[in-house]
């Protein structure tokens, strides 16, 4: 198995743990509620934990790899890194959308790879000199980081209601 497909799969885990996070909060009552609720003043719902994983990967497997505009314009500013969470809580099955059609874009973007331009910086990251090996590592992290934050965040939203 190729360091590309090794970290697809890596990837593919990581986004059934978020999904399986996802279909709880949908489980329950008034998941809207569930998704817009905060852990405290100014902190992120989970809403916007999960919209940022995609968005982030969106802008990996377009902008930062591909060096492509990036799809979701609408979204990219209200869920990129460093951006604060809005009261527009999407629904589940938006978030649901969003992730599906940003892990396609991920891994069109992949397919394309060989393994040789794991080792280029593309000139989006040069900044940041990563290589695309870092940077698809960053995004198997970046995802467990942010499900992990959902799912704390969940499980204090069912705390405060037990």
């Amino acid at each position: 198995m190729s360091t590309i497909q090794t970290l697809m799969t890596a990837m593919e885990f990581n986004r059934g743990r978020t999904l399986a996070t996802l279909d709880a909060i949908a489980a329950l009552p008034n998941p809207q509620a569930a998704l817009g609720w905060r852990p405290g003043p100014g902190r992120a719902h989970m809403a916007w934990q999960l919209m940022h994983v995609a968005i982030t990967e969106e802008l990996f497997a377009t902008e930062r790899i591909a060096g492509r505009e990036a799809g979701y314009a609408e979204l990219v500013p209200r869920f990129k890194g460093g951006s604060t969470p809005d009261e527009n809580i999407p629904t589940v099955d938006e978030i649901r959308t969003v992730l599906a059609g940003t892990r396609e874009h991920l891994f069109e973007t992949l397919s394309s790879l060989s393994e040789s331009d794991l080792t280029r910086i593309p000139e989006q990251l040069t900044a940041r000199g990563w290589t695309i090996h870092t940077a698809l590592n960053v995004l198997c992290w970046h995802e467990g980081h942010h499900q992990g934050q959902a799912h704390i965040t969940f499980n204090l939203l069912k705390a405060t209601h037990a």
